[in-house]
């Protein structure tokens, strides 16, 4: 009988003090607060890579990738214009030999109108190698920044999740390793 008291104090009790001077507060999960979502955001940020690259890297506050951007450029336009002045210059000379000119360069003296040929293909492979690279680099760049943009605008929350999952097989008790992916309502 003496419980009895004790748990009908307790339930009452609960029901006199809701009243009693408190305020309403509404709370929010911060994983439900919406961001607003610029959609030319992408865009914008491709198009300042596509007019210098690396700008749509700093757009996008990435700063240290504008100097990966602006060294893979720079590195692969070196080797172009590298490649096409030892180009020029084997080519120029076995055009010289070629036409009986007097004023060879003594530097290529050593070389025969082979090896002179040899070295031409060498230096034009490796200068269209170069262009392609770079070409490569300036799209690669265009589409870090378009790609980085859209993600900065990707909504993730706490009702999303990905999660290593280990399952142990029941016939032949092997574990299976795989990813789980999970979406709460």
């Amino acid at each position: 009988m003496k419980y009895w008291f004790y748990i009908l104090l307790f339930c009452t009790s609960f029901g006199n003090f809701t009243g009693l001077g408190q305020e309403t507060l509404n709370i929010t999960a911060a994983d439900t607060i919406t961001n607003t979502i610029n959609p030319l955001a992408p865009s914008k940020a491709a198009f300042y890579s596509a007019i210098f690259p690396g700008m749509g890297q700093v757009y996008n506050k990435k700063y240290w990738k504008a100097p990966i951007v602006w060294g893979a450029m720079g590195t692969s336009i070196y080797y172009y214009s590298w490649n096409k002045n030892k180009y020029d210059s084997y080519r120029t000379e076995y055009k010289k030999r070629l036409a009986n000119d007097i004023n060879l360069n003594p530097k290529y003296d050593r070389l025969s109108n082979n090896q002179l040929i040899q070295a031409q293909k060498f230096h034009q492979r490796n200068k269209d190698l170069s262009l392609l690279i770079t070409v490569a680099f300036y799209a690669l760049n265009i589409i870090d920044a378009n790609v980085d943009s859209h993600l900065k605008q990707f909504n993730v929350n706490s009702k999303l999740t990905v999660a290593p999952e280990i399952q142990q097989d029941e016939i032949n008790y092997k574990q299976n390793v795989g990813l789980s992916l999970n979406y709460r309502f």
